[in-house]
């Protein structure tokens, strides 16, 4: 009977943690540009996201005056230099995308 509660302890823990995911809604933009975080919603800011991200630099969502790290950057690939809405898991300045809308 222990042995039954644990394990449905266990399993309601992971089904429980998964529920937090928050939505963002901010820019995928460049992690060098994103310093200046007014200029990646600038109309300019999307041709310089996408050459940037294309050529090696990590994708970052920037929320107002916030910028998360992305821990899976793939997710955020596709949409550099727009303005998205994420799920995802927050953990201290770094997020990790469960979904992401335009």
């Amino acid at each position: 009977m222990r042995k039954l509660a644990a394990v449905t302890a266990v399993a309601l823990s992971f089904a429980y943690t998964g529920a937090f995911a928050e939505s963002f809604t901010g820019w995928v933009a460049d992690a060098m540009c994103a310093k200046d975080p007014h200029k990646v919603a600038s109309a300019d800011h999307a041709a310089c996201a996408q050459k940037c991200i294309q050529g090696g630099e990590k994708p970052v969502l920037v929320v107002g005056d916030k910028v998360y790290n992305i821990t899976n950057p793939d997710t955020l690939v596709p949409h550099a230099g727009h303005k998205v809405t994420v799920d995802a898991d927050v953990k201290g300045d770094s997020l990790t995308v469960k979904s992401v809308k335009m």
